[in-house]
């Protein structure tokens, strides 16, 4: 029986590779794609107009710019603002303590015046006992030696009537009487023992010296128990005097005594003098 021969064609030698050509596309599917470009142009126009009208109303610049700004001039404010405060703190509080030192030293400056004036009258109270007790000293031993000097004298004290210029002495004394004792000071209404004795003088044209010391010198000496009106007394060492008064008649003399005394009348029993010298 014969065979009959197909005949065998030879195989391509990319057949077995698939087949790269693009599928076909049909109307439908070519409308859907035309559609879906169109969308997408239309919302990236959509979009960059949109984009565009908001660059034309504000730029870009002055948007991101501006708030950048003006944060970093507020706190440039601000710390200008605080340091101000800050410093003004400063000044008030250095002129508080200006003020408060101001006030200490005017303080001190005060305490520092009356503990002064406190130690001065102190010192002048001092002062003024010491002088007393010195006084009393010398009355005491002025009062024995009187009392032993008149018990051996047979003599009675005299006492001339005042008449032509020891009348006008006694007269300006008794004038005087109810003025100040002022140490140092000269009338016409405060003296001192040696001023008054001096300034009665002077009425009838002696002139005296001006201290105690120096008048104990002047004149004549006089002893006690032979005394008369208008006889300077004094009290102390003579030459080293430290009172002096008048003798007045009637066992009184007048003197301007102390501060708290002044120019007053005494009786020569209570304060017997010294010695006595006579110059009228």
């Amino acid at each position: 029986m014969k065979q009959s021969l197909v005949p065998v064609v030879p195989m391509s030698h990319t057949a077995h590779i698939r087949s790269h050509r693009k599928p076909r596309r049909t109307a439908q599917s070519t409308m859907a794609m035309r559609a879906g470009v169109a969308g997408g142009v239309l919302s990236t126009l959509a979009v960059a107009g949109a984009s565009g009208s908001a660059n034309a109303a504000e730029p870009v610049t002055q948007t991101l710019e501006l708030p950048t700004l003006t944060a970093d001039l507020a706190a440039q404010v601000a710390q200008s603002a605080d340091a101000t405060q800050q410093a003004a703190a400063n000044y008030q509080l250095q002129a508080e303590r200006d003020a408060a030192a101001e006030q200490a030293a005017k303080e001190a400056k005060a305490d520092l015046a009356v503990a002064k004036k406190k130690a001065q009258a102190k010192k002048e109270a001092a002062e003024e006992a010491r002088k007393a007790a010195a006084e009393r000293a010398t009355r005491n031993a002025e009062r024995t030696t009187l009392t032993t000097t008149s018990a051996a004298s047979t003599t009675t004290t005299a006492s001339a009537p005042a008449s032509g210029s020891v009348a006008t002495v006694i007269a300006f004394l008794q004038a005087q009487v109810g003025d100040a004792y002022v140490m140092g000071a000269s009338g016409p209404n405060a003296w001192d023992c040696s001023s008054l004795v001096q300034a009665a003088f002077k009425q009838v044209g002696v002139d005296l010296p001006r201290v105690s010391q120096d008048q104990s010198m002047a004149g004549t000496d006089i002893p006690l128990s032979q005394i008369q009106v208008g006889d300077i007394l004094y009290w102390g060492g003579k030459g080293s005097a430290y009172h002096v008064g008048v003798y007045i008649g009637g066992g009184q003399y007048l003197d301007a005594a102390n501060p708290s005394k002044g120019v007053v009348i005494q009786d020569l029993s209570g304060y017997p003098a010294s010695g006595a010298v006579r110059v009228l």
